[in-house]
């Protein structure tokens, strides 16, 4: 009997149930989509505070993108005294960036913003992490427009930077540890506008460095999982489309891949953004963008230096030594007047020195 009373309970509660489930269409209440809470009003910006923008959810510094933010990350990065970098992109709903080449920018709509902050995680005493700046490069309808937002001490937020401190740029004095584990003690430089222009163009035209097809052509880890960096822009709704086949640029410190193009990675990623056709220095002898240095004489193999710093120094890469290669020397000096990149570093890239004596070593040319 205690049976068959919980068995009748049991059948009166399933249909009392399948009739609730059964209601009329006008009882559906619908899940709104999540908005993202991101605001970027082109009549409006620059904001005074990062914060205003709303990039991030929780405390700012954590950088945890809100809706829609998308971190990247490019293959081969560029060397900014061993700065390390978060880098996202945001952009309006309803439009979609497109693919020109392999080499060349997405072509982002108006309304977009880049974003990339430069921090340190081995500030010295007790290996802290620090954020220093933060860049945002915002697409509005005559242009790519700079701000600078420089971190609080308190790491609580970035004040954009105004006036005559855009006009002039600022250092700030960092003690960290390298990845040798040499500590020391550098003047970290916060661009000025007219230095952020001097790398950031094309014919005297602002324009983005890294987001290019052959540097987002690799995978990612996002908090769901790891994805191809373009398809994530794809299915995001940020681009349109991509080609499937793409001359990829690799990470230079992987040692899994072949010198020839790890260096030609490292060249890219480093230089080819002034040395480049109507870029700053396209006046030079030599091209490394990373479609271009398949040919040797674009490396400056046995090219004449375009100046004689040095009796010794008159072959941009002389075969074999290093030491006589005017290209090592200009990125292994801190003197101010000959270094390359000529902005971004005040100190020597170790690593990128190293790789560089080890291709300019391994090459057998013979020079006239």
């Amino acid at each position: 009997m205690k049976h068959n009373y919980f068995l009748k309970k049991s059948l009166l509660l399933l249909l009392f149930f399948t009739i609730l489930s059964c209601g009329s269409d006008n009882d559906y209440v619908p899940v709104p989509e999540p908005v993202s809470p991101v605001t970027v009003d082109l009549a409006a910006v620059p904001y005074a505070k990062l914060s205003d923008y709303k990039f991030f959810e929780g405390d700012m510094k954590e950088h945890i993108p809100s809706l829609n933010v998308i971190p990247y990350e490019p293959a081969s990065q560029l060397f900014t005294d061993y700065a390390k970098k978060k880098r996202f992109i945001w952009m309006p709903e309803n439009v979609k960036a497109t693919y020109t080449a392999d080499g060349k920018i997405l072509n982002f709509p108006v309304g977009t913003v880049l974003i990339k902050t430069f921090y340190y995680s081995t500030i010295q005493p007790g290996n802290t992490t620090k954020m220093i700046e933060t860049r945002l490069m915002i697409r509005k309808a005559d242009g790519w427009k700079f701000y600078e937002y420089v971190w609080n001490d308190e790491q609580t937020e970035a004040n954009l930077i105004v006036n005559d401190d855009f006009i002039n740029g600022s250092t700030k004095t960092i003690t960290f540890k390298k990845p040798n584990d040499e500590v020391i003690t550098a003047e970290y430089r916060i661009p000025s506008e007219s230095e952020c222009l001097a790398c950031h163009k094309i014919n005297e035209i602002a324009t983005p460095i890294g987001v290019k097809p052959q540097n987002l052509n690799i995978n990612y880890a996002y908090r769901e999982g790891n994805k191809n960096q373009l398809q994530k822009l794809l299915e995001q709704g940020y681009l349109e489309s991509y080609p499937s086949t793409i001359a990829t640029t690799v990470n230079y410190n992987d040692t899994s891949q072949s010198l020839d193009l790890r260096m030609r990675s490292y060249l890219d990623a480093n230089c080819a953004h002034c040395h480049q056709d109507q870029g700053r220095c396209d006046y030079r002898a030599i091209r490394f963008a990373f479609s271009e240095t398949s040919n040797p004489t674009n490396l400056g193999i046995c090219i004449d230096a375009d100046e004689i710093v040095s009796p010794t120094l008159q072959k941009i890469v002389l075969p074999s030594n290093f030491s006589k290669s005017i290209l090592h020397y200009r990125l292994r000096t801190n003197d101010e007047s000959e270094r390359m990149p000529l902005l971004g570093r005040t100190i020597t890239h170790d690593e990128g020195i190293a790789l560089v004596e080890q291709w300019i070593s391994s090459l057998t040319q013979t020079c006239n």
